[in-house]
């Protein structure tokens, strides 16, 4: 495993532990949590999130949000893979619910654009091509060139929807997954998709847990009732839905390659958005 290989360099040669394996390889190492991430040789933007991820627990830190903290101040490159450490959260009293999110968020949400610290857009659709160059021929060329298609079409269509909220920054992948219920309550986790962008961001990603991943309704509607406002009733949710779907697909695919069961799940995906049917049930990756 690669992943391995660059903790080894990296000055960690024994007892790691595999937490996580996803768009970084996430590793506890004693009192540490260290996260590999891809090969930034070929995607030089990889290294600039991994230092923007640091800068940002930074950030909350400093402001008082519940968060992550960093272990060093800043990004390693270690054999071309950004290495960033982190210390390790107090074992979880329990599992984190939708509704452990809603604070968090509206604590994120009060806060305005960093200073000396340039957050990006939430480019939802920026991996996309990243994604399906890596699926290559293990996916059917005709559903890459599909999902190409409504990637260019939600684009265009988010750049033009007028927010109900303040725009500022959001985390961007705001589900409970995200988030670590300690002994001294929630926190945020896994801040390297941190943007500066429509709030609205952060609420489409479990309104389309709701609808496509099987969450719960009432867990729902306890995360909306914490918040204090359901996106659903804006009129640009579809459009943020629809772009976050097309990623969604995108992302699956990527592990088209090697894992049979990420390539069944990407033609369910793309099935169900070509026949317009909203309520296929979809499968976390």
């Amino acid at each position: 495993m690669r992943a391995r290989e660059v903790l080894t360099a990296a000055g960690f040669s024994g007892g790691a532990e595999l937490l996580a394996l996803g768009e970084n390889a996430v590793f506890v190492v004693g009192d540490l949590v260290v996260k590999v991430g891809r090969d930034a040789t070929q995607s030089p933007e990889l290294r600039v999130r991994a230092e923007r991820e640091v800068a940002v627990a930074q950030w909350l830190a400093a402001s008082g949000v519940p968060a992550v903290r960093p272990a060093e101040p800043e990004a390693r490159l270690v054999e071309g893979h950004p290495v960033t450490l982190w210390h390790r959260l107090p074992d979880a009293v329990r599992p984190a619910e939708p509704r452990d999110l809603a604070p968090l968020l509206t604590a994120v949400h009060a806060l305005p654009d960093p200073e000396g610290l340039a957050l990006p857009r939430r480019e939802l659709l920026g991996g996309v091509e990243r994604w399906l160059r890596l699926a290559g021929e293990s996916i059917d060329p005709a559903d890459a060139a599909y999902l190409r298609e409504r990637r260019d079409g939600f684009a265009t269509a988010a750049a033009a929807l007028v927010p109900h909220l303040t725009p500022g920054p959001v985390h961007g992948d705001a589900l409970a997954r995200n988030v670590h219920v300690g002994p001294d309550g929630p926190v945020l986790v896994d801040l390297e998709t941190f943007s500066s962008d429509l709030r609205e961001h952060d609420l489409v990603v479990l309104a389309l847990s709701r609808d496509r991943y099987g969450l719960p309704a009432e867990a729902y509607s306890a995360f909306t009732s914490a918040y204090g406002w359901d996106v659903r009733e804006w009129e640009g949710c579809a459009v943020l839905r629809g772009a976050r779907e097309t990623a969604s697909c995108a992302w699956v695919a990527q592990h088209a390659p090697a894992n049979p069961k990420a390539l069944a799940e990407f033609r369910r995906r793309v099935a169900s958005l070509r026949d317009g049917d909203a309520g296929v049930r979809w499968y976390p990756f």
